[in-house]
């Protein structure tokens, strides 16, 4: 048997043998450990950039801010035109009316507002001067009521400012011109080098078979909605209007249950907003007008030449206006835009005075991002820009959008009358040769004549 003694060592001995073997293995595991927690912490805050605080992108171009053009689309609203069979289609579900601005709307705008003044406090200072921004809007009541909302949480009134304690808000001017004469925000002014281009495509073979895949929705759509759908367009009235019911969590009819939600309306839906600058052509008469206005006023800022020297020029306009112009930009991934989605056109100059241009969309909560311009980058010289997208720059717009007679049908050259006149003009120059002619041969008798007598 052990004596107590020897079995104490024998038991500190073990104890000290594994003692020395767990200390060496957490010399090795606790390292370990570290590095892993650290990766694990550096990836878990990599995900939270990108998901909710991603990093400063502004910090990272090159160059000074010091110009942006804000594109947005009008909040949050009621339908514009709803279907004969439509169980919401009566005014009274709608206490604003049809085609307005609602409260969520306004929030909307509210919101993106103070996004702005956020994102541009040091390009804009917080008391408003009309030296320092204008803002321009389509002739539409839910347009300008964004843009009211939008200054609103862009320009809260500080110091003098401040007309009245009890109201956090200031008048501040926003400019429109009517939709029929308007031919950069809108775009609605006439134009009908752009009706016969469109009208062209969508009579081409190419067209015409993509509106046949969809015979049979467009058919279902017309039967059950109570009015004819034939385009992508059609589709696409009808889809927003189930899409707002929807949201205000109106039941919608049975028969909607085949298709709203479903992947072939929604894409019908979404291509129906690229139609308008499907060609290169259709985007110039149509988006041209007002990539043409930005970039020559990121010109004129960049010469020095802009007066006033305005640091922000806002337009608010609509879901078309934000995929013309993306489309043209070639920027434009197929989808119906949300209310208040957001195109910022930031122009900065680095060290050599070099006029840099950064586009960024914003249509979700989170951070935009730049986009990489197609051959250019993410910051990409005014000059390049330009040359790069010359296709869509309109020389003279209006000389561009008159249509000339090989483009017209019979009916509207009046080809008729043109060969009458033709025919005229014809005769009158037969006329004309044939008494040139009777005079050149009596002047050669007469010469023939004389020759004779002299002989």
């Amino acid at each position: 048997m052990f004596s107590r003694s020897r079995c104490g060592s024998l038991v500190t001995s073990v104890a000290l043998k594994m003692w020395n073997q767990l200390r060496q293995r957490c010399l090795i595991v606790i390292p370990l450990l570290c590095v892993l927690s650290f990766g694990l912490a550096n990836a878990l805050h990599g995900y939270a950039n990108a998901e909710g605080q991603p990093p400063d992108m502004l910090a990272t171009l090159p160059g000074q801010l010091k110009f942006v053009h804000v594109i947005y689309r009008h909040g949050d609203r009621t339908p514009v035109d709803p279907y004969p069979t439509d169980p919401w289609g009566e005014r009274k579900f709608w206490s604003t009316g049809w085609g307005q601005l609602t409260n969520l709307g306004k929030q909307d705008h509210y919101d993106l507002g103070k996004w702005l003044r956020n994102r541009y406090s040091n390009l804009l200072p917080f008391q408003y001067s009309n030296e320092d921004i204008f803002v321009q809007s389509t002739d539409v009541d839910r347009t300008l009521m964004s843009a009211q909302s939008n200054l609103a949480g862009l320009y809260e009134p500080q110091g003098e400012d401040i007309w009245n304690a009890d109201i956090k808000w200031q008048p501040i001017p926003i400019h429109t011109t009517p939709e029929k004469e308007d031919p950069i925000l809108a775009a609605k002014a006439p134009c009908p080098a752009f009706d016969y281009e469109l009208a062209t495509l969508e009579s081409s073979p190419e067209f015409k078979a993509m509106t046949e895949k969809h015979r049979d929705l467009f058919a279902y759509l017309s039967e059950k909605a109570g009015r004819s759908v034939k385009t992508f367009v059609d589709a696409q009235y009808l889809n927003n209007t189930l899409f707002i019911e929807n949201l205000y969590n109106m039941t919608l009819p049975e028969w909607t249950k085949k298709v709203y939600g479903g992947e072939e309306l929604t894409y019908v839906a979404n291509f129906a907003f690229v139609i308008s600058t499907y060609t290169r052509k259709l985007a110039r008469l149509k988006a041209g007008p007002l990539l043409k206005d930005i970039f020559n006023r990121f010109e004129e800022k960049s010469s020095r030449r802009l007066d006033p020297d305005r640091s922000m020029w806002v337009y608010s306009a609509h879901d078309t206006t934000i995929a013309n112009v993306l489309n043209a930009l070639k920027l434009f991934e197929i989808h119906s835009p949300p209310y208040a989605a957001c195109i910022l056109m930031e122009m900065r100059l680095d060290e050599s005075n070099t006029p840099l241009v950064s586009i960024f969309y914003k249509n979700t909560t989170a951070e935009p991002l730049p986009l990489d311009i197609p051959g250019c980058g993410p910051s990409c010289p005014l000059k390049s820009l330009v040359s790069l997208y010359q296709d869509v720059l309109p020389v003279d717009w209006e000389r561009e959008c008159k249509r000339t007679t090989m483009m017209m049908t019979y009916e509207e050259a009046n080809l008729g009358t043109a060969t009458g006149i033709l025919i005229l003009i014809v005769i009158a120059l037969l006329f004309a040769s044939y008494g040139l002619m009777i005079y050149y041969r009596r002047r050669n008798y007469k010469l023939y004549t004389s020759y004779s007598q002299m002989a």
